[in-house]
């Protein structure tokens, strides 16, 4: 054997068949500097007999800012609303023009669902007509089924949820308006007398709007406007003092409150991050009044009648409706003002009627 066939085996005695560190077969290459799986530095070990430092890396590891996975096509939706910013939404888009009307119009058909089921099973124990239509005439059984309006709040507190990092009960009603949150004692009674000064001013409009429309229809166009009394004793006109104190009360803490938190809180709320200011006013001032309308058709009268039954009754609820809707664009979307305006409103037809109609 020659001193050249020597070299060459020596120089293949000090290769390595399998990684030090990783055990994984090395290439049969000649002087493999490093291991192809792991990159330990054959190349050091070879000549320096012991394993290489840590900090020697792997050239053959390619590092790369990407991310080891593909992103998630997943749509989660919006991020939801934190504690810190649910008074601050009037630039976030909520729920949608579609929901915006629809909850409003589920809640007041459950409403009448809830309604019909009572009268059914009064209808059923009773088998008398005579006893439900007493019942309705009852201002005490008048004020009893109004705390059904409980179900306007329900049904956008529910959904209001959806939207909150933090769902309680609170934060819903904060989302729709009913909070006092942020607002000192000074405020608070700021906000109430700005209320009080809106009911008065449009019970104002209201009766004005009134007699414009009859001095129109029995002047300009011959239509005689007459007052049934019958028409007159299926009012809601208390039948003493208590009903009447009872009625104010039931007016400003649920009826005026349920209906703002449904119409304004939620409706008008979305109509106008959907629509703009105008016409998600405009539209909800629309669907109340229609809602609050929706008697009048299954009135066993003549078209005729009808229309202008409709017509005597829809501008007012229109106008006041819009009151209503400005004052809570005005009031940044706070609820407070508008609960006493409407809910003294109500009350004052209410008392007003009891005085002029009632006592007599």
């Amino acid at each position: 054997m020659n001193d050249k066939e020597i070299q060459k085996k020596s120089s293949y005695e000090e290769e390595f068949i399998y990684c030090p560190i990783c055990g994984a077969k090395l290439p049969q290459v000649q002087n493999i500097k490093f291991c192809v799986k792991c990159g330990t530095n054959i190349d050091f070990i070879r000549e320096h007999k012991q394993l290489p430092p840590r900090q020697i890396t792997n050239p053959y590891r390619i590092t790369t800012v990407q991310p080891q996975y593909p992103p998630s096509f997943i749509d989660y939706g919006p991020a939801k609303i934190s504690d810190d910013t649910i008074l601050n939404t009037k630039d976030r888009k909520l729920w949608s023009t579609l929901t915006s009307i629809g909850l409003p119009l589920g809640a007041f058909l459950a409403l009448e669902l809830l309604l019909a089921g009572l009268f059914t099973i009064i209808i059923f124990f009773t088998y008398d007509l005579d006893i439900l239509y007493d019942l309705i005439s009852n201002s005490y059984f008048t004020i009893l089924i109004s705390l059904f309006e409980f179900v306007f709040i329900i049904f956008p507190a529910l959904y209001a949820g959806k939207y909150l990092q933090n769902p309680t009960l609170k934060n819903r009603l904060t989302l729709l308006g009913f909070t006092s949150k942020g607002y000192e004692r000074k405020k608070i009674i700021k906000e109430i007398l700005i209320g009080l000064g809106f009911a008065v001013i449009g019970y104002i409009v209201v009766i004005s709007v009134s007699i414009l429309i009859e001095v129109i229809l029995e002047l300009g166009l011959g239509i005689e406007i007459v007052t049934d009394d019958s028409s007159i004793e299926g009012s809601i006109i208390p039948s003493d003092i208590l009903s009447l104190i009872l009625f104010v009360v039931v007016m400003i803490l649920i009826v005026g409150t349920s209906e703002e938190i449904l119409f304004r809180g939620f409706m008008q709320k979305g109509l106008v991050r959907n629509l703009g200011n105008r016409w998600g006013l405009i539209l909800t001032a629309f669907i109340f009044s229609i809602i609050h309308l929706i008697g009048i058709f299954l009135l066993m009268e003549s078209p005729v009648t009808i229309f202008i039954s409709f017509i005597i009754s829809f501008i007012p609820y229109f106008a006041i409706s819009l009151i209503l809707g400005w004052l809570y664009y005005w009031r940044d979307e706070n609820l407070i003002a508008n609960m006493i305006c409407h809910g003294v409103y109500n009350a004052l037809t209410i008392i007003l009627a009891y005085i002029f109609i009632g006592a007599f």
